[in-house]
């Protein structure tokens, strides 16, 4: 699958990084900036843009909010999921919730996802 530099959303991209969520401004502030593997944000991946992506570890994180758990919210994901998968990604999805309520464990688990994918690269 072709992932290449979609020139026709960079300025959505731009946007969503000056506009980010509490949230994404949190995880990104508090650890991902300063986070010994590097992570972009609001990479522009085809069609879509993540919210953060990790090149070396070849890790997309999508912080979701309450729009993603309606009926077609899910529909979706569930579609972008597959397409970045298709792109020999792994996404994995946090909540708003769990940023705001665990982010330790949030920022732990993270951590060891990366840690793992980074020695069977």
């Amino acid at each position: 699958m072709d992932r290449k530099h979609n020139q026709s959303i960079v300025h959505f991209a731009k946007d969503l990084r000056n506009g980010m969520t509490k949230e994404e401004r949190h995880l990104w502030y508090d650890f991902l900036r300063d986070y010994p593997v590097k992570f972009i944000r609001q990479k522009v991946m085809g069609k879509y843009i993540a919210d953060f992506y990790s090149p070396r570890a070849k890790l997309i994180i999508e912080i979701d909010g309450s729009q993603h758990y309606t009926e077609e919210g899910l529909q979706k994901d569930e579609l972008r999921t597959e397409i970045l998968e298709g792109y020999d990604l792994t996404v994995i999805r946090i909540t708003n919730r769990q940023i705001e309520n665990n982010f330790q464990s949030v920022c732990l688990y993270i951590d060891s996802f990366v840690k793992e994918a980074i020695k069977h690269s």
